[in-house]
């Protein structure tokens, strides 16, 4: 793993531990209004991210007009499944389940992942990333154990891992064209819509409301920390170490949702999620290739490929300045994007 991957682990780290936080803070929501939180959430966030982009906006402006009617239709189901859908799955499931239960199989999304992305590109599953996906698997189990249910809790917990699957899966293509940053504020745009719609068809003028002092701290995390940082971090390092391996770092969720609620008052950490947050630590190191060593060949053939390459440019959307032909190769074998 080469330091350009390495930032992208770790931007991927963070954007988990950001959003494990989150769970946390849902507590303070269950009393408000679920799809006009959502869209109150997702249009905030899209009006901060928006103001961010601006500083790029002739390259924004650019790469939307290039984007196709197929892609802003895969943006529109990225936004209703990975964003409105999962969230909305998750309040469902703990209407009726304890909190674990979509916890744990949310916390399966990295086995999917690692066997679904290679699949619709054709080729055989590497063989460190489903082990380390198990290994991230069994660890969020291990944190949480597993709740009461019925069959209806069960059902939506199912839909909250389709949702994060999607997340990622449906992102894919979407990453390279867009860039992180430009690419969340289009899909937190299509979610203020699609949830603002929802929330007028399922609860009419209740769908909003003025929130609590408790709610508007909540919000005001997931919308900021949550959203604005978390999703510009998770996209920018699924760009930089692939959909695959970047979905490890989702079993860190559990354990940073596990370690922030002592500090409201709403649980413990004990041995056991502290064994469990050990595994998936050992997952996401063996599967995302932290273990690895770069052999010599490949760090002269990198070198000499960025001697050789053309001027570099800015990629607004990322932040940072990166040569158009050395990207590293993702997880997939292709480049980003």
């Amino acid at each position: 793993m080469n330091s350009f991957q390495r930032r992208g682990a770790l931007l991927a780290a963070l954007a988990c531990v950001l959003v494990g936080g989150s769970f946390t803070a849902n507590g303070a929501l269950t009393g408000y209004p679920h799809a006009g939180g959502q869209a109150l959430r997702y249009g905030i966030a899209f009006v901060l991210l928006a103001l961010i982009t601006l500083r790029g906006a002739t390259r924004a402006a650019v790469r939307l007009r290039a984007l196709t009617g197929r892609q802003w239709l895969r943006i529109a189901v990225l936004a209703a499944t990975g964003m409105v859908g999962f969230n909305l799955s998750i309040l469902a499931a703990e209407a009726t389940a304890e909190p674990a239960v979509p916890g744990v199989l949310v916390g399966c999304a990295p086995i999917v992942v690692a066997v679904l992305v290679p699949l619709l590109n054709g080729r055989r599953p590497e063989r460190a990333v489903p082990a380390g996906a198990l290994l991230v698997a069994g660890g969020a189990f291990a944190v949480q154990g597993w709740g009461g249910t019925d069959t209806a809790g069960l059902v939506w917990s199912v839909a909250a891992l389709a949702g994060e699957v999607a997340f990622a899966v449906v992102a894919v293509p979407l990453v390279g064209p867009l860039g992180p940053r430009l690419l969340s504020t289009c899909v937190c745009g299509l979610a203020t819509a699609e949830a603002g719609l929802l929330g007028l068809l399922l609860d009419g003028r209740a769908a909003l409301r003025m929130p609590e002092v408790s709610e508007a701290v909540a919000l005001g995390w997931q919308v900021v920390v949550a959203t604005v940082i978390g999703f510009v971090c998770w996209y920018a390092g699924m760009q930089r170490i692939g959909a695959e391996r970047a979905t490890l770092f989702s079993g860190l969720i559990p354990v940073s949702a596990a370690l922030t609620a002592p500090l409201v008052g709403v649980g413990t950490f004990g041995p056991g999620r502290l064994g469990g947050s050990l595994l998936v630590a050992a997952g996401v190191a063996v599967g995302s290739g932290m273990l690895a060593r770069r052999t010599p060949s490949e760090h002269s053939g990198t070198v000499a490929a960025r001697n050789s390459a053309p001027p570099a440019y800015e990629d607004s959307a990322a932040g940072e300045t990166r040569n158009p032909v050395t990207l590293p190769v993702t997880a997939g074998g292709s480049r980003p994007g």
